[in-house]
């Protein structure tokens, strides 16, 4: 394949996922990793303002590999919402600057400070 073909293939996976990036819906709401706890939980900052112990629901633990920094999208739980969640979605770094640049991510300069 030549340079040409492969750059122009990145560039059109690159709009795809751009194209395909999920957001929060209902009681969801985008998060970023803090601390990994083990047996697939971690601490998560949310956007909202609090910090949940998240997991990762067993359907996925084998397919999500989340690390410290990463940014996900959260689940509160029903009961204890507010300090439990799950885990359903890893944005790439792509989606993070998309959603840096729609002003869904722009809240957590002002989190990142304390």
């Amino acid at each position: 394949m030549s340079k040409k073909k492969e750059e122009f293939a990145r560039q059109e996976q690159i709009q795809e996922e751009i194209r395909r990036v999920k957001l929060p819906r209902d009681k969801q709401c985008i998060g970023v990793v803090d601390q990994r706890l083990g047996g697939s939980r971690m601490r998560v900052r949310c956007f909202d303002g609090k910090n949940r112990i998240c997991r990762i629901p067993g359907r996925m633990k084998r397919r999500l590999w989340v690390r410290e920094g990463d940014y996900v999208l959260v689940e509160p739980w029903e009961l204890g919402g507010d300090e439990k969640a799950d885990i359903l979605f890893k944005y790439k770094p792509n989606q993070v600057s998309f959603l840096k640049k729609r002003g869904y991510v722009k809240e957590m300069e002002a989190l990142e400070e304390f």
